[in-house]
């Protein structure tokens, strides 16, 4: 009987992209594979024959509200609070369809915003494999990647920054132990947290970046596996426009600016890029999107791309400019490109940080302390020094001889192969009547 995996994720673009690559190389290596993410994806995984299941309403449009990008700008105190309880809700609704997706599935790929999967599995009695874009097992030779910054503190005090995570378990564990009581028949956790299942045993965790990128701590638990990259080739055929065509045809291949999914500042954002780009006097093209930039009244050197797959059009840049998300690093790094990172917050420090000490480019600047000065003189930089451009071609074709899903493959069999289902008793007045009845096909 073919074999069913289930994988669950909620987040931007950058958050489901990686998952549905690895979807597409199981299901070519046999399995039924369904992948659970915001409904605004829908279009994006069907379009790739993956079958799809919504856990929820889009996370673009939680991410656009006004209260967001003040927590963001102006005070995380005030706006925070009723952030948490959205965030709490995204949670519940989330964790309740992938409890009806999960049925009749042989293993459930998870991450830290779907950490419910921990349940599921549990009550399922399947194996959970929890995985993740950046290195979030405790270690002592670097802090926790939002406090990355580079500088060395000291074993304890890095040890000590990922406290946070323990923080941010107890905020998940709030809806998720309703949800195990009402829905799948399970008491409260008692111990456990992202890493390890309820009964204390460890999780096989995934990390779907590189080790030539980011390397593998070497006081990780064996249970931490760093796979490579999981990349999703484009399949859309896209092309430049005619108009795309002709901007390129007029001058120097333009450095790429793109400040990712967060929709913060753009008016500000707006006027240090052209600033920026007049100082520098290079030419540039940008992401508009929903991403920060106010694509009306640009100058003649700076192009506007509503839309265009970073695997394709990276190939048309000498350089990008981007905010330090996974994905956006990964696309950069594998074709080669000297990169200057303005990150914003979460992973996006680390992998600015990661990609400056890999010698790829200059130092990363936050986009909230970046100028029209610093900015022109980045892209200067970028443009003109020699040592980043070796250096990232050095770093690509080491990247494109690795095959990140097929590693993250063989580690998802050993795991299902080596499972052994924990028998804690369920409480028996709602561990059947709340589960969803296997289909025929899948009981059989």
């Amino acid at each position: 009987m073919v074999k069913r995996i289930a994988v669950c994720t909620i987040g931007t673009q950058g958050d489901v992209q990686p998952y549905l690559a690895l979807a597409i190389a199981l299901k070519a290596r046999g399995y039924s594979v369904v992948l659970g993410a915001s409904e605004d994806f829908q279009d994006m995984i069907e379009g790739y024959g993956i079958e799809f299941q919504s856990l929820g309403a889009s996370i673009q449009n939680f991410l656009q509200q006004s209260r967001f990008e003040n927590a963001m700008s102006q005070s995380m105190l005030i706006n925070g609070p009723s952030l948490l309880r959205q965030g709490q809700q995204i949670v519940d609704i989330a964790a309740r369809r992938a409890w009806t997706m999960c049925q009749g599935a042989d293993a459930i790929i998870l991450n830290m915003n779907t950490s419910f999967g921990i349940d599921i599995a549990e009550a399922l009695r399947i194996p959970a494999i929890m995985s993740a874009l950046q290195p979030l097992n405790s270690t002592s030779e670097f802090p926790l990647c939002m406090y990355y910054v580079g500088s060395d503190f000291g074993k304890a005090f890095n040890r000590l920054t990922y406290t946070a995570m323990t923080v941010q378990q107890i905020y998940y564990n709030l809806p998720r132990n309703k949800l195990r009581r009402e829905l799948m028949g399970l008491d409260a956790r008692l111990m456990g947290g992202l890493f390890r299942n309820t009964d204390g045993s460890p999780l096989t965790t995934l990390y779907a970046y590189s080790a030539i990128v980011s390397p593998r701590p070497r006081d990780w638990p064996k249970t931490a596996i760093v796979t490579g990259y999981w990349s999703l080739h484009d399949r859309s055929n896209w092309q430049p426009s005619p108009e795309f065509q002709a901007f390129l045809a007029k001058g120097e291949a333009p450095v790429y600016i793109g400040f990712g999914s967060m929709p913060f500042g753009a008016q500000r954002n707006t006027q240090i890029l052209k600033e920026a780009v007049r100082a520098w006097g290079g030419r540039a093209v940008v992401a508009r999107g929903w991403g920060g930039i106010d694509p009306s009244d640009l100058p003649e050197n700076i192009f506007a791309i509503e839309k265009a797959p970073h695997d394709k059009l990276f190939k048309y840049v000498s350089a990008v400019v981007h905010h330090g998300g996974a994905g956006t690093t990964s696309a950069g790094l594998h074709l080669g490109r000297p990169t200057f990172v303005v990150p914003q917050a979460v992973d996006q420090p680390y992998w600015g940080r990661r990609v400056y000490e890999l010698g790829c480019g200059p130092k990363p600047v936050r986009l909230r302390k970046l100028t029209p000065e610093i900015l022109a003189e980045a892209l200067k930089d970028l443009t003109s020094n020699v040592s980043y451009r070796r250096r990232a071609a050095a770093v690509a074709e080491e990247l494109q001889a690795e095959d990140g899903t097929g590693k993250a493959i063989r580690v998802i069999e050993r795991v299902m192969d080596n499972h052994q289902p924990h028998l804690r008793p369920l409480n028996p007045l709602t561990a059947f009547t709340n589960r969803p009845r296997r289909s025929a096909a899948r009981a059989s």
